[in-house]
């Protein structure tokens, strides 16, 4: 049964399994660091709180949990101890933009990457990109890890990494996608948004997961 006290318990256990805390878990999840602290789950009257649907969809994209998964943490029927990890190559912004590191389909080629060890699932073509600089700020910051997987299904308001071929990388947040050119909105506003013919594109990625 769906209940009040389940479904907060399962965001508990979730922030656990990824060796979070609940402040972190929001964090991370681009919500008020405060949004999911005990004191927010009910009212000032004692009536229960809920989280959003927004709020669940967000923490579900944050950590590469599945609804199901979630489901099944709702309904106490998984442990919250933490899935085996994996490693994925890593590679900086500036190794991303040189010639010849990516297969046709975005992949990192050869061998002899660094590697890093996720806290989450990621599927087998995920590789992880080092953020360097401060062109992603507010919601990136220097230093931190992304997890992108090429070929994996856009849309409007995702956030994804692109190559051009001109070698420039970038990531931003996607707008629209055209047979002809991609929009992309810039994550510091102190940057301009792009508008980009799809013919000097090399590639695009979907931003799965994100250090914080």
């Amino acid at each position: 049964m769906l209940s009040h006290d389940r479904v907060w318990a399962a965001i508990d256990a979730l922030a656990e399994r990824y060796s979070l805390s609940a402040s972190g878990l929001a964090r991370r999840a681009g919500l008020d660091s405060t949004a999911f602290n005990k004191s927010k789950r009910r009212s000032s009257d004692g009536r229960p709180r809920w989280p959003s649907t927004e709020s669940l969809a967000k923490v579900i994209e944050a950590t590469g949990a599945s609804l199901e998964e979630f489901t099944r943490l709702v309904e106490g029927r998984v442990s919250s101890a933490a899935p085996q990890r994996m490693a994925v190559p890593l590679l900086g912004f500036a190794q991303a933009g040189a010639g010849g590191f990516f297969d046709d389909a975005g992949y990192p080629s050869g061998q002899g990457w660094d590697l890093v060890e996720l806290p989450t699932r990621a599927a087998e073509t995920s590789y992880a990109l080092k953020v360097q600089g401060d062109s992603m700020l507010p919601l990136y910051r220097n230093g931190d890890v992304l997890i992108v997987e090429p070929g994996a299904p856009t849309r409007k308001g995702d956030r994804v990494v692109v190559k051009t071929t001109a070698g420039e990388v970038m990531a931003k947040v996607l707008d629209r996608q055209t047979v002809k050119s991609i929009v992309l909105v810039s994550l510091n506003p102190a940057h301009p948004d792009r508008d980009i013919p799809m013919r000097e594109v090399e590639w695009v990625a979907r931003i799965v997961w994100a250090s914080q």
